[in-house]
């Protein structure tokens, strides 16, 4: 827009009649801290939770926490941190349908909120509301993960049209 309002689009083509718009607003307090990381495959589970919770910490209070943490695992360097984007429209409180992802979920938001860094960074028990993953087949050589936060206001709107 040339005007200090950037909007950043995404589209998937899909079957049927509808349109499904989502808008997420973004402030960049949160977005600076987003992380990818590039891992060998036999890091596996416990290499993604050290990186998603190490994600965290090294934010510390910049991304206004209690935070939702948005998780990509697999695909390519871009998809991956697409995946972490689009981890973020999905209500907090929900996991992912596969078991073993919602176990790495689980795991990372206890340790996450472990750290005690507490809303905005005075202390407490909630640093995050939750984590969400979203995972795609990636090539057998590596394990891309992508980690964007998001702030206490988390603010996501979907309409059909």
């Amino acid at each position: 827009t040339g005007d200090n309002t950037p909007a950043v689009i995404h589209y998937e083509i899909t079957e049927g009649e509808n349109i499904k718009v989502t808008f997420i607003p973004k402030g960049f307090g949160s977005e600076n801290m987003s992380r990818i990381y590039m891992l060998k495959p036999g890091d596996g589970a416990e290499g993604i939770i050290e990186c998603i919770v190490g994600a965290v910490r090294d934010a510390g209070s910049r991304p206004c926490p209690p935070v939702y943490v948005g998780v990509g695992i697999g695909g390519t360097f871009e998809s991956c941190a697409l995946l972490a984007k689009k981890a973020l429209v999905r209500p907090v409180g929900t996991n992912n349908a596969r078991s073993d992802v919602a176990a790495i979920e689980k795991e990372a938001l206890k340790r996450i909120n472990d750290l005690h860094i507490g809303c905005q960074g005075f202390g407490g028990d909630v640093t995050a509301l939750g984590v969400a993953c979203e995972i795609s087949p990636t090539h057998i050589a590596g394990l891309p993960v992508a980690v964007n936060m998001q702030c206490n206001c988390i603010r996501c709107e979907t309409e059909v049209l």
